[in-house]
């Protein structure tokens, strides 16, 4: 099938890369020509595992194409996907423009019948725009064509983004129950990711892209309800870890997103938290839930600031800390509302100098802070720590989950891991000469 994808960040990317992979002929148009030409050459802008390989295998094979050409992707393809950013307003609410500018053009330069799937995250309603967008400049050109407008949201997680768009756990198609030539094409195109089981859902057009939503916001509900349990357990003297083992075996719960740590971050979830509570105030419906799920996020990324105080009994002016991870998460570059960025402000307000160190997303931090006289970016987690008074964990990488301690007691000049993720047990740290701060560990306020 020939396939068009007009944007190629995170989604538009992978979905084209796996789409071309399965023997499907891609084509991607964006509007920034250098990235055009990199992509076009099998260099990838973004970190993903696996993501440069399988694009270089299918640039080589002749599967997937990038162009700057929106009349030539409009024309190229039965199925045209919709992948461009819907970055936050002012209010919160998602900003639609570059959504609408990808359904004007296509409105302009089509000529035949097609499959219009939305897969960028978008409010209720916004398939409705996407339709009546196409259909003015159709009728403006004196055009009558038929075209299906369906919502395709993205469940991939950054990451694991090439393997969630391989082996999708379910594939949501908003569509109206009548399109049935659509529905069929659609479901011929994602047959090749359904051969174990049926994964496609059909559903109406609004309840696809409120789906993506309340996933989203679910997940983020989760990990905001144990992190305002793991600021009880430090008051307690209880240990979250103990909790979290004991809550996650029920099976109504599950281990999933109950992990306590320094707050969530990246393009998704704090964005989409956002968007829905706009949306509900627009219908005068206010979340209180999701409210507080923002609010607990926002104070839990100080976690590691207010610890650091507390070790050094409120006197931080001047200290050099240590600090590992910079990105939202592990296996991406990504620093969008990452934690280490409102961490880093803390720091610097209160005359803190920070030697960071990431596997991956050292030059992402370069582009944003540029030189800060007060971050030192470091090429090594080992040449972090020289001269260094504590050593602050943002980012679960996996190189962090097994270090030298002894390498790291005797390089600090004060023995004491500021722990944002969890990632060690307390009683092993202090055997081994550290003050341990942890996330909802009752040890932790043992120090003060």
């Amino acid at each position: 099938m020939k396939v068009s994808i007009f944007g190629v960040g995170y989604v538009g990317l992978v979905q084209a890369v796996v789409l071309a992979d399965v023997g499907n002929n891609v084509l991607c148009v964006d509007v920034d020509a250098a990235k055009v030409a990199a992509l076009n050459a099998g260099e990838v802008p973004i970190f993903e595992p696996g993501l440069e390989a399988l694009l270089q295998k299918n640039l080589d094979e002749k599967r997937i194409s990038f162009t700057t050409d929106a009349a030539a992707g409009v024309d190229y393809g039965e199925f045209i996907f919709i992948a461009v950013g819907t970055p936050p307003d002012e209010d919160g609410s998602a900003d639609l423009t570059h959504v609408l500018n990808v359904a004007d053009k296509i409105g302009r330069y089509m000529t035949d019948s097609k499959i219009i799937l939305d897969k960028s995250t978008v409010p209720v309603g916004t398939a409705t725009q996407v339709r009546n967008a196409i259909q003015a400049q159709l009728t403006s050109r004196n055009l009558t064509l038929n075209f299906t407008v369906a919502s395709n949201p993205e469940f991939l997680k950054e990451g694991a983004a090439v393997n969630d768009c391989m082996r999708p756990e379910r594939i949501i198609i908003g569509i109206e129950d009548t399109q049935t030539t659509a529905i069929a094409a659609i479901r011929e195109l994602y047959e090749p990711f359904s051969r174990n089981h049926e994964k496609v859902i059909f559903m109406d057009v609004k309840s696809a892209e409120l789906t993506k939503y309340a996933a989203n916001c679910m997940l983020a509900t989760k990990i905001s309800f144990m992190n305002e349990i793991a600021s009880l357990a430090e008051l307690l003297g209880a240990d979250i870890e103990m909790v979290r083992k004991g809550i996650g075996s029920d099976s109504r719960i599950g281990y999933h997103f109950i992990y306590p740590g320094c707050g969530y971050g990246g393009s998704c979830f704090p964005k989409d938290v956002k968007a829905l509570i706009n949306t509900a105030q627009k219908s005068d419906f206010p979340l209180h839930i999701l409210k507080a799920v923002e609010k607990v996020n926002e104070a839990q990324k100080l976690k590691p600031y207010q610890h650091l105080l507390t070790a050094f009994n409120g006197d931080i002016s001047g200290k050099t800390i240590a600090l590992w991870g910079l990105a939202f998460k592990p296996n991406t570059d990504d620093m969008r509302d990452a934690p280490s960025r409102v961490l880093l402000q803390a720091l610097w307000d209160q005359g803190v100098t920070v030697q960071a160190f990431d596997p991956e997303a050292l030059k992402e931090a370069q582009r944003i802070f540029g030189m800060h006289p007060q971050l030192r970016l470091m090429g090594t987690k080992e040449a972090a720590l020289q001269g260094a008074d504590a050593l602050m964990i943002c980012t679960e990488w996996q190189q962090f989950r097994s270090p030298d301690f002894e390498l790291i007691r005797q390089t600090l000049t004060h023995p004491i891991i500021i722990d944002g993720r969890n990632l060690f047990d307390p009683a092993r740290m202090a055997s081994r000469g550290f003050k341990y701060f942890g996330i909802g560990r009752g040890e932790s306020l043992k120090h003060t």
